[in-house]
């Protein structure tokens, strides 16, 4: 098969600080489909990551290079920021099959307040959205329609804008749950995020001031070894047939007395990149076998993986 992998980062150059990550979950998926004997495609604004056949692309020509590339594929994948994901996998979808969620689905992941008021819906945990701050308490404030941890923040007070959601802040751990949805979802892994505060603000935040403290992502360790890791799997896959996903799918969850949902990620994550060293099974495999045949009930798991965003920056920055 001919399959089209387009991943925003290394395809338009827009940001350079996130072509590392981007990188990573390309090069783990094209080496997986040309491992299985397929053809793979890749639009690039100048990186290059020594698997599948790479192809020029800007950021003014990323749609059109997907929708005229798409053409000549029996199969495809857009990687993006969750709020351009809906239109993109449209124009996927008008050309080819497309391997992940469908342009809805990902629109509703996208919008953080539908989102949560869908997971509300289905009985899932999440974090409440609130309007007002009250003194002593944290709240996490992050763009409506962002994507990970990007501009998001833990305050002790805030004031309402457009574009912007404050919900409550959850103590409890920092996890993922990475599955590939579908008819029958399979769970792959949990893992552990290495989420990074700015210690000197938290202290303030937590003493009621008006703390100001960046939330960042900076890794992950997969498979992460938790004896409630069946609760976990059971609201991830609650959480993706609620949304109607398909494909790959990371749901972020903090693990307090219960499981609080506060992301779903209707696309590929950087967990890809551990899990792919850990699990016997070709991840490219997973991702045909779910659209055109049948899953297996499990997957294989073996050892574990340990990366940084950094650490990522080293092996992709100068791809």
């Amino acid at each position: 098969m001919k399959i089209l992998i387009a991943e925003f980062a290394v395809g338009t150059d827009i940001e350079k600080s996130l072509i590392p990550e981007g990188a990573a979950m390309l090069k783990t998926l094209a080496e997986s489909f040309v491992h299985l004997g397929h053809e793979v495609y890749y639009p690039s604004a100048g990186t290059k990551i020594c698997a599948g056949t790479r192809f020029e692309s800007t950021a003014e020509s990323f749609r059109q290079v997907i929708e005229r590339k798409a053409k000549d594929c029996d199969a495809g994948l857009v990687i993006a920021p969750d709020s351009m994901l809906p239109e993109l996998n449209k124009v996927l979808e008008e050309n080819t099959v497309n391997l992940g969620c469908s342009p809805q689905s990902a629109a509703w992941c996208a919008d953080k307040l539908l989102c949560t008021e869908i997971l509300k819906k289905a009985g899932i945990k999440s974090p409440e959205i609130v309007k007002e701050a009250e003194k002593g308490k944290k709240y996490v404030i992050k763009p409506r329609f962002g994507c990970g941890a990007e501009a998001t923040y833990l305050v002790t007070e805030f004031e309402n804008q457009d574009g912007l959601v404050a919900s409550e802040y959850i103590e409890g751990e920092h996890l993922s749950v990475s599955l590939i949805a579908g008819n029958n979802p399979l769970p792959l892994t949990v893992n552990c995020q290495f989420i990074e505060f700015d210690d000197k603000e938290i202290k303030a935040a937590e003493k009621g001031k008006n703390g100001v403290s960046g939330i960042r992502y900076n890794g992950s360790l997969t498979p992460h070894q938790t004896p409630r890791r069946e609760e976990l799997y059971e609201t991830a896959i609650s959480t993706v047939k609620c949304l109607d996903c398909f494909g790959y799918v990371g749901v972020d969850i903090i693990l307090a007395d219960l499981p609080y949902v506060v992301d779903v990620n209707p696309r590929p994550t950087a967990s890809l990149f551990g899990i792919s060293r850990v699990m016997h099974e070709e991840i490219g495999d997973l991702f045909l076998k779910n659209r055109f045949g049948e899953l297996p009930e499990s997957v294989h798991i073996e050892g574990e993986y340990r990366f940084s965003k950094d650490a990522l920056s080293e092996l992709f920055g100068k791809t």
